[in-house]
């Protein structure tokens, strides 16, 4: 009896250290990553387009704000491609991140769709818009749609070294065949299909003497939604690869460095907008010093996409 005790004893022991050697995977909370808490703004349009007042949302503490205001950041790490704009000095709103119904509670509701300009009764301008949610900052109000990346300061400080990023989704996708680019005037139809997408990119940042921001990439998880559900999916894991992603067996085009895909930019430390040069791959074991989460009803770039496409997120989670 004293043998067996001893050898149950052992064995509790060694578990007791293996557990120490090898925690349990945790899955932490992404700050408003349940969406459960949105401002409303409800901001005026010009009169030469109606002069009515359109609400649009963003993520962050439950407020509701009336008037023609940029909005300020405060306790929120997230900004969405709803705009307030003045171009030309006519004022303009477009909305289509907005709170849908999840599977607890409210969820991210986000569509490709067009945001048009209508004069004396007539549409005269059409935009592409997929419903976008990033970490960062939109710059209001939006002046021209030139250089649609310019008007977001892409990322945030970050030093964690997350395993995957961990969420709940659903999602309506048209698959047609037929894409659209929509920008001001002209709209133009071509063949192909488009993807939401789900991104999260970890970076090693730093500025030159000019103050021109150049990065490494550290980690990369991207997954691209293809296909509409049935309903809810839980839990959806996508793995962060560390260090050159191009060599993984997983790799794949999109998770390119952001120089050979998107010009997004950032504020630099003297306040000013810069693109983004990520010179190449880090080493696996790099510091992190910024993140980029890209949640978006398209993966085509500004004004391109399927119109009518809708993605619906919840649970946002890191997986340490």
């Amino acid at each position: 009896m004293y043998r067996f005790t001893r050898h149950i004893l052992c064995v509790a022991t060694m578990l007791l250290a293996a557990h120490a050697l090898c925690p349990a995977q945790q899955l932490r909370k992404v700050p408003m990553g349940d969406f459960e808490q949105w401002t409303v703004r409800n901001i005026t349009e010009s009169g030469i387009l109606g002069g009515e007042t359109k609400t649009i949302y963003n993520v962050a503490p439950n407020d509701t704000i009336d008037g023609n205001k940029a909005f300020y950041y405060r306790n929120t790490r997230w900004a969405s491609s709803n705009a307030y704009a003045v171009v030309a000095g006519i004022t303009k709103t477009s909305c289509n991140v907005t709170p849908g119904q999840g599977p607890s509670g409210k969820c991210a509701r986000l569509e490709t769709a067009y945001a048009s300009c209508r004069v004396a009764g007539l549409i005269n301008v059409n935009v592409l818009v997929q419903g976008t949610l990033i970490w960062g900052k939109m710059k209001e109000p939006i002046t021209g749609i030139s250089d649609p990346y310019s008007s977001m300061d892409w990322g945030i400080p970050f030093t964690e070294r997350p395993k995957a990023i961990v969420l709940d989704y659903k999602a309506f996708m048209k698959n047609s065949g037929t894409l659209t680019k929509g920008t001001t005037f002209k709209t133009q139809s071509f063949a192909g299909y488009d993807a939401a997408e789900v991104t999260l990119l970890l970076q090693n940042r730093w500025e030159d003497e000019q103050g021109n921001i150049h990065a490494k990439r550290v980690g990369t998880a991207v997954y691209h939604i293809t296909q509409s559900t049935s309903g809810w999916v839980s839990r959806l894991r996508v793995p962060v690869i560390y260090g050159d992603a191009s060599k993984d067996p997983a790799y794949k085009p999109y998770m390119d460095l952001l120089c050979n895909t998107r010009a997004l930019q950032a504020v630099n430390s003297k306040g000013r907008s810069k693109v983004i040069h990520e010179d190449g791959w880090a080493a696996a074991d790099e510091k992190v010093t910024h993140a980029i989460l890209i949640i978006s009803s398209g993966s085509l770039g500004a004004y391109v996409g399927e119109t009518g496409n809708v993605l619906e997120v919840d649970n946002i989670m890191l997986e340490y």
